[in-house]
Formats: structure tokens, C-alpha cells, sequence
């Protein structure tokens, strides 16, 4: 009986012509509107005029910390991002792309 053989070993030419194949591997990036649970842990800061268009539209809002999310949950349930509590406390510059 023959040994098994290694699956990594190289293996011999075929005779003749041959076609070869190479895979090239990238990671296709695809944004997300937020990170999977974390605006559940969190309440975070958003400028009042962003709530109400957000609440009209449906659109996500973007938290001063820079958080992107559609608001449905009470936010007194959650503690305040610490992110977003040094923006709003002036310890931070905003990364909401709005004007301080």
C-alpha cells in the first residue's frame, strides 16, 4: 500500500500544454450605517435639527462622536458615550461634519 501523499507537496507537470489559474484575493469594503451593537450600549449626542429630520425622512443621523445610526431607541435607557460627552463638554472637536 502506498503512503498518502502531502497535499502541499509539490506535484509534477502534466506533459503538454497547461492552463493555470491564479485567485487574487482583495476585501471588498462594504460601509455600514453603524457597528453591530454598539448604538445599544450607548446614547449618543446628535444636534437637535439632525433628530427631526432624521424622524421625518427616516434618514441615519451622525453622532458628534461620529457614530452614523437611525434613532428608535430611548436613550435615557443608555449610559452617555464618553466620546460624545468630552465633544459636547468642549474637550474634543465635533466629528459630526456640523459646525460647533
Amino acid at each position: 500500500m502506498l503512503p498518502p501523499s502531502d497535499p502541499n507537496a509539490p506535484q509534477p507537470e502534466p506533459a503538454g500544454p497547461s492552463t493555470r489559474t491564479a485567485v487574487l484575493e482583495r476585501e471588498e469594503t462594504i460601509p455600514e450605517v453603524q457597528e453591530p451593537g454598539d448604538h445599544e450600549r450607548f446614547s449618543h449626542y446628535v444636534r437637535k435639527e439632525k433628530i427631526l429630520e432624521s424622524a421625518l425622512s427616516g434618514e441615519p443621523v451622525t453622532a458628534l462622536c461620529g457614530k452614523v445610526w437611525i434613532p428608535g431607541r430611548d436613550p435615557k435607557k443608555f449610559p452617555v458615550c464618553p466620546t460624545c460627552k468630552e465633544i459636547y463638554e468642549g474637550l474634543r472637536a465635533p466629528q459630526d461634519g456640523g459646525d460647533e
